[in-house]
């Protein structure tokens, strides 16, 4: 697809040396332009920066990984000094007066002295669980980042850089060659170019939108860049090969700023680079994965979580409206307007839009778009969303009462259990309520070794019996793998009802499995959320468990009756009341708190979750169970 765009296109890219797709430092009217309390920010930033030390990056911390799993010593202070660099760019370009340039070199020169830009976490499966001392570098996620973002900074600074030592950006220039360019076009040992048949996930377009960056921006070769360009193209086509037709991201809202918001870096980067002649925004899976972030919007700052995903996400907005803008989807620029606006992006600086991490990239792109970008938007919220929508391919539904945030949503998925960042989750759902969580997803922790390990369903968030009214058998649960998936699935969605049908009895263990379970749920809009089980067993059991999640203080009425009441939650913001109806005569229903010590979880939920757990004692061997959610 994309080879033979370029191909088309004449393979022809702009000289290197005059490419210039932002203005840099030195263009004085374009960064002035700026209103005084954005630049302000941007240079509050810088000075914050300037008083804090540089982080310490140590060999024990870089072991901590291997030795009891940790991921947070070691990548804390190594973000943070790439943080503090950015900002110490954006700094430097607002004001233009040279008080950050001595801390810019510091912050390039520190990073150029680490011995490896991979993260402990990413090399192992390369290099094996050790320290690596630089004789062979492995491209990561972050390898790839910290290269476009020291690409960008000595593009933008160029020669103000040179005013403290005309060494650095030759340094710079030398390590971003050595450790990220020159391995990606002589190594096929990297997973994620997909060159023998391996599964591609966000890797693919995350690592090449910032592998392409770089070459454009720095790379030192002209001709190289002839070979490199349909390289990164390869590994782009091989990931759309394996992607859903529908668009739909498997991993998740918050990985789609790193999937298809990445695809659209890539084809930007390309667009501007063959002056105009590269435009696949009119292919038809590039439009349906830039509309998938819209589709899995509830409300506010609330998104989808199935995978390993939260259920707050605060997306690129720039993204979000520039796929808008290529693909004509009115309704897609206009969220991305609203996001902007949103994340005030016109008075501070953009933090939340990166989780954190370089995006020098779309920063750059923010601001020299902003007027454009936060021109459209409403202050009350996108003008419209998808009152319904069915992916077929990753089979989620979403649903809501009307193309507004108000009323009733529902989202639920059938699938397998290998998808990428996977849960163990065929045949769960979520229900919000006039915008907020009711029946929720709890998402996942802070990353550790055994997130993406042998231990991974160790963890409770990835168990089917944490996910909403799943059942498990004498304690047996759904397992991984891609015959563990719903079968005879099934999606109507019509006037006043929105259903998705599916049986997920293979999602289970073959030893126990029941012959069928049916699961069916459905909105009925503006009334209620139904759930019907009709099942058979293939033998006795002692105890059928079904458990459900609720950010809700829940409180047992009189049998049958569980009434949910608003509480408060991180952020300023609340979840909903409601009332869940059930048979008594077939379940014992609890109510217990689970503690959230893990700090992601807390971000979104606070301290804890409620969890509802409902027993039928032996059960019959054919039956059928219904539970309804109203309001409150």
């Amino acid at each position: 697809m994309l080879v033979e765009n370029y191909r088309l296109s004449g393979g022809t890219l702009v000289s290197g040396d005059s490419w210039i797709p932002y203005p840099v430092c030195a263009d004085r009217q374009a960064w002035e332009g700026f209103s005084s309390q954005l630049r302000g920010a941007y240079a509050a930033e810088g000075e914050r920066a300037l008083a804090e030390p540089w982080p310490v990056l140590t060999a024990t911390r870089y072991l901590d990984f291997f030795r009891d799993g940790n991921r947070s010593r070691y990548e804390e202070p190594y973000f943070k000094r790439r943080g503090m660099l950015r900002g110490l760019v954006m700094a430097e370009c607002m004001e233009g007066r040279g008080r950050f340039l001595d801390a810019v070199a510091d912050g390039l020169w520190l990073i150029c002295e680490e011995s490896s830009w991979c993260l402990p976490a990413h090399i192992g499966p390369v290099e094996g669980p050790d320290l690596t001392d630089g004789e062979r570098h492995v491209v990561d996620l972050f390898a790839a980042e910290t290269a476009a973002q020291l690409a960008w900074t000595v593009r933008l600074l160029g020669g103000e850089l040179d005013s403290v030592s005309v060494r650095v950006r030759r340094r710079v220039q030398r390590e971003i060659e050595s450790r990220v360019l020159a391995p990606c076009l002589s190594r096929d040992d990297f997973s994620w170019l997909g060159l023998h048949g391996e599964k591609l996930n966000n890797w693919t377009p995350w690592i090449c939108s910032n592998w392409l960056a770089a070459e454009l921006l720095c790379g030192a070769d002209p001709s190289r860049r002839e070979t490199a360009v349909p390289r990164i193209l390869g590994a782009l086509d091989r990931f759309l090969a394996q992607y859903p037709a529908d668009g739909g991201c498997d991993e998740g809202p918050q990985y789609w700023r790193r999937a298809a918001a990445a695809l659209l870096d890539c084809l930007e980067l390309l667009h501007a680079a063959t002056e105009g002649r590269l435009d696949a925004f009119g292919e038809p899976l590039v439009r349906e994965m830039g509309r998938f972030i819209l589709r899995v919007w509830i409300a506010d700052d609330w998104f989808v979580n199935f995978a390993d995903a939260p259920a707050v996400v605060q997306p690129a907005a720039w993204s979000v409206f520039r796929y808008g803008q290529r693909i004509g989807d009115d309704a897609l620029r206009d969220f991305g307007s609203w996001l902007a606006r949103r994340q005030d992006l016109g008075r501070r600086c953009m933090d939340a839009a990166w989780g954190g991490t370089p995006g020098m990239g779309r920063l750059l792109a923010t601001l020299f778009h902003l007027e454009e970008l936060l021109g459209e938007a409403s202050a009350a919220g996108p003008r419209s969303a998808p009152r319904d929508a069915w992916l077929p391919d990753i089979q989620v539904m979403t649903a809501r009462d009307a193309e507004a945030p108000g009323g009733f949503f529902l989202a639920a998925k059938g699938g397998h259990n290998a998808e990428s960042h996977n849960h163990n989750d065929v045949g769960s759902f979520l229900v919000f309520l006039d915008g907020k969580p009711l029946l929720v997803d709890a998402g996942v922790e802070t990353y550790t070794r055994g997130t993406f390990g042998p231990e991974r369903y160790r963890i409770w968030t990835m168990q089917s019996l944490w996910h909403t009214l799943l059942p498990a058998f004498d304690g047996t649960m759904q397992e991984a793998g891609r015959e563990h998936a719903a079968r005879d699935v099934r999606c109507r969605l019509e006037g006043q009802r929105a259903e998705l049908s599916m049986d997920i009895a293979a999602a289970y263990p073959a030893s126990g499995r029941p012959v069928s379970w049916r699961r069916t749920v459905t909105l009925h809009r503006g009334r209620e959320v139904a759930v019907e089980d009709l099942y058979e067993l293939s033998a006795p059991v002692r105890e059928v468990t079904l458990g459900l999640l609720t950010p809700s203080p829940a409180t047992p009425l009189e049998p049958g009756r569980i009434a949910f009441r608003e509480a408060a939650l991180p952020g300023g913001r609340s979840s909903a009341a409601g009332l869940l109806l059930y048979d008594a005569g077939l379940f014992d229903a609890s109510v217990e708190e689970v503690s959230l010590p893990d700090e992601k979880l807390a971000f979104v939920w606070g301290a804890g979750l409620r969890r509802v757990l409902f027993r039928a004692a032996r059960p019959a061997l054919r039956g059928s169970w219904t539970w309804r959610i109203t309001g409150g």
